[in-house]
């Protein structure tokens, strides 16, 4: 608990991927990513009870022995490509108040494929969400100049095109006004956004600004990309 604040923890954790079959159950450092995940939720000591959504019985196996409480199983028309994650955490919600008998104040969301996070990335979450009086908070990092989005370019018919007009009247980076993607470290939000907003990001949504590297795993080059930060040290602190 937080402030008096009850606080759920789901991982959502399908079988089903395109890019990386079962890739939630892939290693980084000897350890299935979706385990890393409940690894972390194990110690920040204000999660009252950390969870797996799934479809798959080895990830809930996996997401148990990484200390997640539970695992409750999706049913199959939450376990396709396009499910949105209001979706996912909705039914988690509803199903675990309905088994311990509560209702939790605040939900937090754990993607295996962010296996760089620590716990106090997922602290930190929380304690702004709470302390700021927002419907969510997400964590994001600073996109990188090269990728501003007034540097992006289309390419119709092989015509080349500015992705923005504005790009054009750019002519050095100290001009590009910051802006951030999301990295998956943690999202957290009031159960009110969940249910009434039905939104992860609310009315007023925060963003924990992360230093550091982080990837969020897509494809084979995402976990060689992990697996480099890692030997690097880079985000050592």
């Amino acid at each position: 608990m937080i402030n008096d604040l009850s606080v759920l923890a789901v991982v959502p954790a399908r079988g089903g991927s395109k890019g990386v079959p079962l890739k939630n159950l892939r290693p980084v450092r000897n350890v299935p990513i979706v385990e890393l995940a409940g690894r972390v939720a194990g110690q920040v000591d204000c999660i009252d009870r950390a969870i797996v959504s799934t479809d798959h019985e080895e990830i809930a196996r996996a997401a148990v022995a990484g200390g997640l409480s539970d695992a409750i199983r999706r049913p199959e028309e939450l376990s396709g490509d396009v499910i949105s994650d209001v979706q996912v955490l909705t039914h988690a919600l509803l199903a675990m108040e309905e088994l311990d008998a509560r209702q939790y104040d605040i939900v937090v969301m754990l993607q295996p494929t962010s296996p760089l996070r620590r716990p106090q990335h997922v602290v930190d979450t929380i304690e702004m969400l709470v302390s700021g009086q927002y419907d969510a908070v997400w964590t994001v990092s600073e996109t990188d100049s090269k990728s501003h989005p007034f540097k992006q370019l289309t390419v119709e018919d092989g015509k080349l095109d500015l992705f923005d007009e504005r790009g054009a009247q750019i002519i050095a980076r100290q001009q590009l006004q910051p802006v951030y993607h999301r990295n998956g470290l943690a999202y957290a939000m009031t159960r009110e956004c969940l249910l009434d907003q039905k939104t992860i990001a609310g009315e007023k949504t925060g963003a924990l600004i992360c230093e550091g590297f982080f990837v969020s795993i897509d494809t084979e080059w995402d976990f060689k990309l992990v697996d480099f930060i890692l030997k690097s040290g880079v985000n050592a602190s």
